[in-house]
């Protein structure tokens, strides 16, 4: 096969995955703009009512401003403590990653719905309260997006040649904590922030943990959905699309920030 064969090949390839990706996103954005699409092939009209009657909503302001405040408060959370934690595992105490690696399994083998109902009775009562709050929140997305940053901060370190860069800074008169903020942290940084904002869609689509934990008494972007979905298709449809629209704008805004 020639080059240019190969590279028709492959370009066909990907715009018939990327063809298949995009009919239900466009599916949905025109049911959204539909003013009434009922037993006719085509719809009656477009208009931009539904996503006016959306972002006029103070309700739907509220939750998405509770969703951001918990995904970018939990994703700060574990980039501060995550971070430094599986540099110590890996530089200072190695024999401690396959214990790390069995914790970080943990979120993935109990369902979120076991959790849940521990959790309710464990915070429900006692001198610790939080149930219904947006503070047991933080505690389970901070479990969710454990896995992620550390798997991927510890891949990263293991391609770096950890022992040499420390030993090099020491040499030159940095102290430990100098050399990891100045000298590691800057070559993590793609791998990091590709686990934050992987673990930013997960918490911005959370719905188990937000719906039976807290519900309506600190409602998130996904309880609000699921609480208006016996209102109008095509108000969901633009919820959704706009859903899909604020995590792609600030997934370009990250990346352009890290180039």
């Amino acid at each position: 096969m020639s080059i240019s064969h190969s590279k028709l090949y492959h370009t066909s390839v990907l715009s018939i995955l990327y063809g298949l990706l995009l009919i239900p996103l466009l599916a949905t954005l025109v049911y959204s703009l539909c003013n009434q699409w009922g037993a006719t092939i085509l719809p009656s009209g477009f208009t931009f009512k539904w996503y006016q009657q959306l972002w006029t909503d103070p309700r739907f302001l509220t939750s998405l401003y509770h969703s951001l405040v918990l995904s970018f408060g939990t994703l700060f959370i574990s980039a501060v403590l995550i971070v430094p934690c599986v540099f110590v595992v890996f530089y200072y105490y190695p024999k401690l990653d396959t214990w790390m690696n069995v914790l970080t399994l943990l979120p993935f083998a109990i369902p979120p719905v076991v959790s849940s109902v521990g959790l309710l009775q464990l915070y429900s009562g006692g001198p610790l309260p939080i149930t219904n709050t947006p503070w047991i929140l933080v505690g389970c997305y901070f479990a969710i997006t454990l896995p992620f940053v550390y798997r991927a901060v510890n891949n990263n370190l293991q391609a770096l040649n950890i022992p040499d860069l420390m030993d090099a800074a020491q040499l030159l008169g940095a102290s430990s904590t100098t050399a990891f903020i100045k000298i590691v942290l800057p070559n993590i940084r793609k791998g990091l922030l590709a686990s934050l904002f992987l673990s930013f869609s997960f918490l911005m689509g959370e719905f188990v943990f937000a719906n039976i934990l807290v519900g309506t008494s600190y409602e998130t972007l996904q309880v609000y959905l699921y609480n208006m979905r016996q209102t109008s298709g095509h108000f969901t449809s633009a919820l959704v699309m706009s859903y899909f629209t604020i995590i792609l704008l600030l997934t370009m805004a990250a990346t352009r920030l890290n180039r």
